[in-house]
């Protein structure tokens, strides 16, 4: 029972199945219909129509011959094999071969996509043939007045145009040419060829239209304004050789020469229509007349300034030759006296081979300006460079003359410097005998000794001819040395002494009652007859201390106060 019940369920089951499959493959079938009759329905025929508004001929008549083959093969037979599909598909769905129908329907899917495509691809075809027969018809009804234009304004400005106006009127006429090729391209239907010469003939307008404006501007710089230019700077060449200016130097008229024969070339080049290179010599040749301005501006400056400043300089330097023979004079006066270092000499020898080449200079100088051998630019440098090296030549030579100067004072205040020591150890060695001390120790006598000695070499020092003030002051500072030496050794040995002496006068106070004191006391007694104050200041000073903690700092205290 159960069987026979499943099987019923699964006999309804297939047949719902088959019910959907076969409603669905009836909804493909009429969705293909539906396309099939969009397609039907977008005139291609109407749209093929419109090629009629051009000349049917060449190009046009065999594209129009393509797409009225390839429109006319989908209407009667791709359309009519989806037609015979679908119904298949259908008869297939009724039988219930859905694998078989499935296989229909994509079939016919491929089919009418494959005709969308060929539907598209011809209506594209066929507006971009009518939009280039538009672009090309409106390019000419501009460029047509263009033409007309310019020969209009090459008859009126022939003048302006040299023997390159026949030249201009011929590209013109060429153009005419073009423009007449293409109206027989379109009257043969042959539209991509007609834009394939408008474009040809709207560059090369744009090429002559351009050219067209550029020539007169460039003509006449060449014929007119830059022969006058240059003529005028002959000119004024001329005038400022005429007025004494050595500008033959720059060989500006050669070179000018070449410009002008550069120019007259640069009129045969117009001619022939080249005006790029043209501009380019145009470029230069302003650029070279400025050049050659700023040159003879800037060589009227210079004889401005070799004439303004020639005269102060000759002065200048016949007075420094002058004060430096009276420095030579006195030279030769001072080494009898003096001794002269090396460096001072090598210093002395450079500032006269200075002023020699100086003078050497000028006399050359004044010969080059007499003969006209260099122009002014030259000379000003030259000048403006020997003014520099004479105003530090005339600084050396002043700082020679104070180091001359400065022989004679510095002998007179080593001499003052010897005088004030001798006085110092005078004073030094009076001050030691009012001092009333047992005796001198012997590193006090012996700087004093080897002071009068050093004291003594300066004497002879300064005596010596010629005089030498560089060995003086050496020895001069040794002396002045050892003077300070041995007034702080003095003083320091006297005040020692002194201390000492006091230091055992309070100690003696305690004498009596210090039998170990008593005795220190006598050894630093013994060392201060000895003359050897130091010691017996340190003797007595730890003594007092041993009994009397801090001692010392009173008894110096009382010494100051004192």
């Amino acid at each position: 029972m159960i069987f026979i019940i499943g099987s019923i369920l699964l006999i309804i089951l297939i047949l719902i199945i088959g019910l959907i499959l076969r409603k669905r493959t009836y909804d493909e079938v009429d969705r293909q219909e539906n396309w099939k009759v969009n397609i039907m329905n977008r005139n291609v025929a109407g749209q093929l129509a419109r090629i009629k508004e051009l000349n049917l001929s060449g190009e046009t008549q065999e594209k129009f011959e393509t797409w009225k083959e390839k429109w006319e093969t989908i209407v009667t037979k791709d359309l009519a094999d989806v037609e015979e599909a679908l119904f298949e598909a259908e008869d297939l769905a009724d039988r219930y071969r859905f694998p078989t129908a499935r296989k229909v329907i994509q079939r016919t899917d491929a089919i009418l996509e494959a005709v969308e495509k060929d539907i598209d691809q011809i209506l594209l075809e066929l507006d971009q043939l009518i939009d280039i027969e538009k672009q090309n018809r409106e390019e000419i009804e501009q460029i047509e007045p263009r033409i007309k234009k310019l020969q209009k304004h090459m008859l009126q400005n022939r003048y302006q145009y040299g023997k390159a106006d026949i030249l201009y009127e011929k590209k013109l006429e060429q153009l005419e040419e073009k423009i007449a090729s293409y109206y027989e391209l379109v009257h043969e239907g042959n539209y991509l060829q007609a834009k394939t010469l408008v474009d040809e003939v709207k560059n090369e307008l744009t090429i002559v239209d351009q050219a067209i404006q550029d020539f007169p501007a460039l003509y006449k710089m060449c014929k007119d304004t830059l022969p006058h230019e240059f003529n005028a700077l002959l000119t004024g060449i001329q005038e400022m050789e005429e007025a004494g200016y050595p500008i033959k130097h720059f060989d500006l008229k050669n070179e000018i020469e070449k410009h002008q024969k550069s120019l007259e070339d640069s009129l045969e080049t117009l001619g022939k229509g080249q005006l790029t290179p043209v501009k380019e010599m145009i470029s230069e040749a302003e650029e070279r007349i400025k050049e050659i301005y700023d040159l003879l501006e800037k060589e009227a400056l210079a004889k401005n300034y070799v004439d303004s400043h020639m005269p102060t300089y000759r002065t200048t330097l016949k007075e420094t030759v002058a004060t430096f023979q009276e420095t030579k004079l006195e030279v030769e006066h001072l080494k009898q006296s003096y001794y002269l270092t090396d460096q001072d000499m090598e210093q002395y020898m450079t500032i006269e081979k200075a002023i020699e080449q100086l003078e050497f200079q000028l006399d050359k100088m004044n010969t080059t300006l007499e003969n006209k051998e260099h122009t002014y630019t030259d000379l000003r440098k030259s000048l403006e460079k020997d003014l520099d090296e004479l105003k530090q030549i005339k600084q050396n030579h002043n700082d020679f003359k104070e180091k001359l100067n400065s022989l004679r004072h510095d002998e007179i205040e080593a001499k003052e410097k010897l005088s004030h020591m001798r006085q110092d150890i005078q004073n030094t060695y009076r001050k030691i005998e009012k001092s009333n001390i047992p005796g001198v120790p012997k590193h006090i006598t012996n700087i004093l000794e080897e002071a009068w000695e050093k004291n003594d070499a300066v004497y002879k020092a300064l005596e010596e001819q010629p005089l030498d003030m560089a060995h003086v002051q050496n020895i001069l500072t040794e002396a002045q040395t050892l003077v300070n030496h041995l007034k702080e050794q003095t003083a320091f040995m006297l005040n020692q002494a002194y201390l000492t002496e006091q230091v055992i006068q309070y100690a003696n106070r305690y004498r009596s009652r210090s039998p170990l004191l008593a005795t220190e006391l006598n050894e630093a007694e013994q060392l201060f007859r000895k003359y050897n104050y130091e010691l017996a200041l340190e003797k007595a000073a730890k003594a007092i201390e041993e009994v009397e903690p801090g001692a010392l700092k009173k008894i110096e205290n009382m010494q100051t106060i004192g």
